[in-house]
């Protein structure tokens, strides 16, 4: 007996979103009948002007490679022709993963679109769920794949899986796992949404969280938190993000790796001193070491940081977070 196929248009722009889309190539039941993504720089609701997807993949190049059909979004999902062009594919289902618009109403009233959102819905419903999440010293995080609705994150869940957030971690270390995870669901859920059985629960919309998007200034570091807080911060925000930054003599400065050092001195907020062959930052409460560091293109490692900072003691400039 011949297994019915689901006829599923997969949405994605990233690393993750290639990822998931190869898995989808695995599932028997899944017929990929085509691929909608969007170049690296792109204009978003927050920011006009355009933003950089430091996550982006060629999911074109792939789709093409493997024979599937694709479309390149240059602006919007609601622009002209494109929805006319993936009605011909035919959509008994929209898979988005690693994308960073809202899937407009008429694209889901043509088939349901599923998503897969870094966080356990409805809790850290909104922007940069997992980036959120270090900052806010959470504990546990996950990835959730849900039928996307009009509101925020909204719909109806179709499956999670729970994961820990260390105290070591980094954002790259958290996003593998959650990636992973991810994937999982995928292989686990879209089976079951190709036979029928699909099972949908309803968020507890008491629970919800809603995390704004970030933007490049949110990385500004604020000296006077403490420093566990800090370290955190520099954690959830190192690479592939764009680092979390101060100012010395007036430019920026990133830095990629910190710890958390105990005592031992008062320091004014955001003064550098150098002490046991390094450089410590005070904060409201503790000190934190720089372990490395970025300043104009050179990046500086613990050993090196000296070449940048002589004569320590000097202060840098601190900016509040807003």
């Amino acid at each position: 007996m011949q297994e019915n196929k689901l006829n599923v248009v997969f949405v994605g722009s990233s690393i993750f979103g290639l990822k998931c889309l190869q898995v989808c190539l695995e599932l028997p039941p899944i017929e990929i009948t085509g691929v909608v993504t969007a170049p690296g720089i792109f204009s978003i609701s927050y920011r006009p002007s355009g933003v950089t997807n430091v996550l982006h993949a060629d999911l074109a190049e792939f789709a093409q490679t493997n024979s599937i059909p694709v479309l390149t979004m240059q602006r919007k999902m609601d622009e002209a022709g494109l929805l006319d062009l993936v009605k011909q594919w035919q959509p008994q289902a929209f898979l988005v993963a690693g994308w960073y618009h809202m899937i407009p109403k008429k694209w889901r009233d043509l088939a349901p679109a599923y998503g897969l959102h870094a966080s356990l819905l409805p809790d850290y419903s909104g922007g940069a769920p997992l980036v959120w999440a270090m900052i806010n010293g959470e504990t546990k995080t996950g990835i959730t794949l849900f039928q996307m609705d009009d509101g925020v994150d909204s719909g109806p869940i179709a499956g999670q899986k729970e994961e820990p957030i260390y105290a070591d971690d980094t954002i790259a270390s958290l996003y593998s796992r959650i990636e992973q995870n991810g994937l999982e669901l995928v292989k686990e859920i879209l089976p079951s949404m190709a036979s029928g059985e699909l099972q949908l629960e309803r968020q507890d919309e008491g629970q919800r969280r809603i995390m704004r998007q970030r933007a490049p200034e949110d990385g500004l570091i604020d000296w006077n938190q403490e420093a566990q807080c800090i370290d955190r911060f520099v954690r959830a925000q190192t690479r592939p993000y764009p680092g979390a930054l101060s100012t010395l003599n007036g430019k920026q400065l990133h830095i990629w790796s910190a710890k958390v050092v105990q005592g031992g001195f008062h320091l004014e907020l955001g003064q550098v001193l150098f002490h046991e062959d390094s450089y410590k930052v005070g904060c409201r409460k503790d000190m934190l070491q720089l372990e490395e560091i970025s300043f104009g293109k050179k990046t500086f490692e613990r050993s090196r940081i000296a070449e940048l900072l002589r004569g320590g003691g000097r202060g840098w400039e601190t900016r509040r977070i807003t």
